[in-house]
């Protein structure tokens, strides 16, 4: 079953890169890379059809992590990938995502992670911690830095439309997984409200996410 017709995607990915150019580049901003290791990385993978950076979800999301974790050094990482319209770079970018954890967890060993995505990169973010998909396979994240992974927060998911949550279909993160999934979205609750998946990162969703995250960051180990 294909996650929605070619027509529906279409529109969908303009509208969220519609949304994306109104709202200003602030949203939409490039890779944010800390010159030194941080206590703790985001690293977010942005929706199909958005400009480089963090996107409409991943930037709100970040700064509420952000704010709930004071005292600790918060940087982020944006999943460098194509976002295509036609779904097919969710592979690579699960691969880009898992790259980079490996580095940064290499050179920084007591940095700890918090792993997002949104639409197509929530997509990104199951292939990466080893969840199967039908938007293509990539690497994964090595078992023995899963317990550096404080979080896992995704946004208007994929998986949800073959009944697949990230809570239940994987043992090793679901324990640490929160996903949101909006009434009426097509992405992950096979309905027609464009408007719906593009809110998350406006309607208290990546906020809420953000809080989870730190939560997860602050009992961690």
């Amino acid at each position: 079953m294909r996650f929605v017709g070619s027509w529906k995607r279409r529109a969908l990915a303009l509208a969220v890169a519609a949304t994306a150019c109104t709202l200003g580049g602030g949203i939409v901003a490039g890779p944010a890379q800390a010159a030194t290791c941080s206590d703790v990385e985001v690293v977010f993978a942005r929706g199909s059809g958005e400009l480089p950076g963090l996107g409409i979800t991943g930037g709100p999301f970040v700064n509420a992590v952000k704010q709930n974790l004071p005292g600790k050094t918060v940087a982020s990482y944006a999943v460098n990938y194509a976002a295509d319209y036609a779904q097919t770079s969710a592979g690579p970018g699960a691969t880009d995502m898992t790259r980079h954890v490996k580095a940064t967890a290499a050179a920084c060993p007591n940095t700890k992670f918090v792993l997002g995505g949104y639409s197509q990169g929530a997509s990104v973010t199951d292939i990466s911690i080893g969840i199967p998909t039908f938007l293509g396979v990539g690497e994964t994240i090595p078992k023995e830095l899963a317990p550096r992974v404080a979080a896992v927060v995704v946004f208007g998911n994929p998986l949800a439309l073959t009944a697949g949550k990230i809570t239940t279909a994987s043992p090793l993160y679901g324990p640490k997984a929160k996903e949101y999934c909006n009434l009426g979205d097509p992405v992950c609750a096979s309905g027609f409200n464009f408007f719906a998946h593009i809110m998350y990162g406006f309607d208290g969703s990546a906020a809420d996410g953000g809080k989870f995250a730190a939560s997860k960051v602050l009992a961690l180990k």
